[in-house]
Parts: structure tokens; C-alpha cells; sequence
């Protein structure tokens, strides 16, 4: 059987299929007909469909944050437009990639970019690239890597749910906590050295002092920045720290589809990243497909985060925190503060405390209260029980800060006057 990748480049692809070049600046053209293909001219407005009615489900209000199980984000008008302008006609998805990923690119000044399934789809295809590389023997024999570079190396304390997305790709991670032993660990089987960013407190190697080791050693580095903007500067701070491939989730500060991710850094291994993914039939990371929709989606929402007046938005998020914590202000036993967690979705927060002799509630019956009552709310998860509720802001939509507030407050009041 012939090898499918034998002399095989993007360059051969296109040139092969005879595809003309993408969209003219990615402006993609309306549809010409007079009717769209439901028979609705064009123009027209359409009803409104209640998705989640019709299927008896009730929708909230994210006083949360960017978490996967409760949808991340919602996209701006821009992106959404986008994305079904983009839905209209078909396209080289090859052409695509090619084409975003070098505006990406371009806007976060990084040398390639490519848009993935997720940060978790960009683990994969990152820890493939450095793996398996270009070649295309070796993209096909993935997860079996015998004979191949097939080590990684992760501080302790920076393993982590996630890191399934880099086994994927059938290599052995090792273990490691100082510098020194990270010195000692890389030797001809070490494929790529892995830094979670949300776990640099935890971890003894700091992520300046990790990438330094690894350009010494002349071993690829990642970097899982997922949650990791705001602030907007961390979109290109990885790349000039010297990581070679840097990963973000595009559906939680970028704003982009919930399951987009981005994968930035050096031009070789983006390219390998993209060979050993979508639409490569024979890939390990084939069942992360990403569609015209999300592509086209995705670098609309970096066009549209790396130009937004980023002061006047956390000026916005510190109002609403304040008008929260005013509304809860004057119930018996209860205090708040604005905060800001470490690194990952670090945006301003409120926290509500409450003196448990004054108020008989703790963090998770408040959070029921709050769940199951209208208009329906999702307020911060926590690890603990204790009588503190966070509330994130900074995924509210217009007004529903007022809303957040006052059902906060109709809560704790009320069990206040039962004490």
C-alpha cells in the first residue's frame, strides 16, 4: 500500500488539489441567492428558537467564571456573526489553518499559530510535534512510540486532570522537583519539558528558571497557560520568556467557541502540531477536529480581545464587584472584599463572608439557594465549606450584576432573621 505521507507537505496538498488561496483577508462572501437554504429571504428576521425551554432546561446566570461544565464563555455578536458567515460556504480547511493561524500569529507576535480543540487539543498536538515531529511513519505508529523520544518531564506538583491530553500521546512522564533533578532527568529519550502556569506557586523550578533550563539543554518546552488571560500581556509574555509552544483554551478570557483552543510558538513544531492532527486522517490527534466555524470564530475573538480597551473593562468588572458587595453591605454579620486569585482567571472577585453564629448557613447551602432559586445563579466553586462565597463578574452579562446582588442579598437576609 502506497504511504499517504510520502513527500508529503501543505504546499503539496493544496497545490495538488488546485484550491484557490483563502478568503481575501478571511472577508468571506454572503451568499448571492435571494433565499438562505431554509427558503428564508434574506434578510428577513427570524424567530427567536428558546433552545434550552424546548429541551426543559434552565439556563443561569454565570457569577462563576470561564468553567467547562458550565459552558465557559459567551461569545461576542462579532464572533457569532463571524462564525455564521463563515458556516455559508465551503472552504479549504487546510487554506484555513494556514491563513488564521498566521493573522493569529500576528497579533500576539509569535512565529505560527494553530487553532486546536481546546487547551487539552493543543497538549496533545504540541506533545506530538515534539514526539513524533513531521514525520509521517512516526505520526501513524502514535501512541506506540518505542524507539522514538518518548519522555516528558513535569514538576511533581504540576501534574494535574489534564495531563491525560499529553499521555495521549503514549509517552511516560517523569517526575521531578529541583532544578537539580531536572538537570539530571533529561537524556536521549526526553521529548518535551512541561510547565503547568497555574502551578508556579507550588512548584520549587519558577517558570523563568524551567524555560532557561530547557533552551540549555536544547529541549522543547510547553507551557499551559489556559486560563491564564487577562491579562491580556500573557498572550505573548510565554514566547518572549523563550517557551517554544505555549497553549491557551479559546473559550474562557479570549471569548472565543468553548471548544477552541490556541497553540502558539515555534513555526517547526506548529506545523508538526498541525500534520500529526485534523483533517490528518492517520494522527493521534485526528478526533480533535476543529471546523471552519470555530477557526474563523477564534481568530475573530483574538482580533477582538488584543484591541479592547482592557482598562476600561476592569474598571467595569471593579464597579459591579462594588455594587454587589453593596447591596449584602448592612446584614448582621456579614463582611466583603475584592480580590484577585493567583494567575488563572485573575480578574476582580467578590468574596462575602459571614459570621456563622449570625447567619446558620454554610458556602453550599447559600450556593443551593442561589442554584435554585430565580433568576437561577452559579456563583465561584470552592474546595472548602467554610461560610465564604466568591462571585465572579466578569462573565456577567449587562445588568445581571443587580440581579446577583439582590439575590444574594435575599439569601443571606433571610437566614440572618432565622438565627
Amino acid at each position: 500500500m502506497q504511504n499517504p505521507f510520502n513527500g508529503w507537505t501543505r504546499r503539496y496538498f493544496l497545490q495538488g488539489a488546485g484550491l484557490t488561496s483563502v478568503m481575501s483577508g478571511l472577508g468571506l462572501r454572503p451568499l448571492s441567492a435571494a433565499v438562505n437554504d431554509h427558503g428564508i429571504a434574506k434578510g428577513a428576521r427570524r424567530a427567536r428558537r428558546k433552545i434550552y425551554e424546548e429541551l426543559g432546561l434552565r439556563p443561569f446566570i454565570n457569577a462563576a467564571g470561564t468553567y467547562t461544565t458550565l459552558s465557559a464563555c459567551v461569545m461576542p455578536a462579532e464572533v457569532v456573526a463571524a462564525m455564521e458567515e463563515a458556516s455559508r460556504q465551503h472552504i479549504s480547511i487546510p487554506e484555513l489553518h494556514e491563513a488564521a493561524g498566521k493573522r493569529i500569529a500576528s497579533l500576539v507576535g509569535s512565529d505560527a499559530a494553530l487553532v486546536t480543540s481546546g487547551c487539552a487539543g493543543a497538549l496533545t498536538l504540541a506533545t506530538a510535534a515534539c514526539v513524533c515531529g513531521s514525520d509521517g511513519d512516526k505520526i501513524r505508529r502514535a501512541p506506540e512510540t518505542s524507539g522514538m523520544k518518548n519522555e516528558v518531564i513535569f514538576q511533581k506538583s504540576h501534574r494535574f486532570g489534564y495531563d491525560h491530553a499529553i499521555r495521549n500521546v503514549g509517552v511516560t512522564i517523569v517526575e521531578v522537583e529541583t532544578a537539580q533533578e531536572l538537570e539530571r532527568a533529561v537524556n536521549e529519550r526526553t521529548a518535551m519539558l512541561f510547565f503547568l502556569n497555574s502551578a508556579d506557586p507550588q512548584g520549587q523550578i519558577k517558570r523563568q528558571e524551567f524555560v532557561e533550563i530547557a533552551r540549555r539543554k536544547g529541549i522543547p518546552s510547553l507551557i499551559d497557560a489556559a486560563a491564564d488571560v487577562p491579562p491580556a500581556e500573557n498572550l505573548s509574555a510565554y514566547i518572549k520568556m523563550g517557551y517554544d509552544l505555549v497553549a491557551f483554551s479559546g473559550g474562557k478570557g479570549i471569548r472565543g467557541p468553548q471548544c477552541s483552543g490556541l497553540l502558539l510558538g515555534r513555526k517547526d513544531l506548529i506545523h508538526a502540531a498541525y500534520l500529526n492532527g485534523s483533517p490528518h486522517s492517520d494522527s493521534v490527534g485526528r478526533g480533535g477536529k476543529v471546523g471552519k466555524e470555530e477557526i474563523v470564530g477564534l481568530m475573530t475573538a483574538v482580533e477582538l480581545f488584543v484591541k479592547r480597551d482592557h482598562q476600561a473593562t476592569w474598571k467595569d468588572w471593579e464597579r459591579q464587584v462594588s455594587a454587589i458587595s453593596k447591596a449584602v453591605a448592612g446584614i448582621k454579620g456579614v463582611e466583603t472584599e475584592q480580590f484577585l486569585p493567583v494567575i488563572a482567571n485573575q480578574v476582580p472577585h467578590l468574596a462575602i463572608k459571614w459570621d456563622p453564629k449570625a447567619i446558620a448557613m454554610t458556602r453550599d447551602d447559600v450556593a443551593k439557594n442561589l442554584r435554585e432559586g430565580e433568576p437561577r445563579i452559579e456563583v465561584r466553586p470552592s474546595a472548602g465549606n467554610d461560610p465564604r462565597l466568591e462571585v465572579a463578574v466578569w462573565m456577567l452579562q449587562p445588568g445581571e450584576y443587580q440581579a446577583v446582588g439582590k439575590r444574594c442579598a435575599e439569601v443571606l437576609k433571610a437566614a440572618a432573621k432565622q438565627a
